[in-house]
């Protein structure tokens, strides 16, 4: 495989998680009425919109066709996602713990893009260590707001 074709497939895969990332936090936001985790994801959901849009604008700068699809995984966590919250019902620890998975894959697959023998351009790889790093503390964020929610709920 061309070394542009490697690391158009790399962008196109970030671009589908953060397109997952959306998604599950759609999905979050519908499971809750509690303002401040409506809040907290649609800032996730705009966080996710940007990168994906950072990210295809460099597919195009390549030739390359914007991606707009999600991974299978994503799909079926977001299934998974959808009986966990039928069966806990709309627990505010249950959704954070349901997000937090899914900020995990997002981290995997940064760590596996940066880490790639695919060549990139400097400017590039910046770009995807600050989504990285921003995925992180969204992360971070997701992973105290569930500790809490353990908290207040036992």
């Amino acid at each position: 495989m061309e070394q542009q074709e490697m690391l158009a497939e790399v962008l196109q895969d970030l671009v589908k998680i953060n397109n997952d990332r959306v998604e599950g936090y759609e999905k979050a936001k519908e499971a809750t009425d509690d303002a401040d985790l409506k809040a907290l994801f649609q800032r996730m959901i705009d966080d996710s919109e940007h990168y994906a849009s950072q990210l295809n604008a460099e597919l195009v700068s390549m030739g390359e066709p914007v991606k707009s699809g999600t991974t299978t995984a994503g799909k079926l966590y977001r299934a998974w996602m959808d009986m966990k919250i039928i069966f806990t019902g709309h627990n505010r620890h249950a959704i954070l713990s349901s997000c937090e998975y899914g900020e995990d894959a997002a981290q995997r697959a940064y760590y596996t893009a940066l880490r790639s023998d695919t060549g990139m351009p400097y400017s590039m790889r910046e770009m995807i260590a600050n989504q990285q790093i921003s995925l992180r503390n969204a992360h971070d964020t997701i992973k105290t707001y569930r500790d809490l929610a353990a908290v207040v709920h036992s």
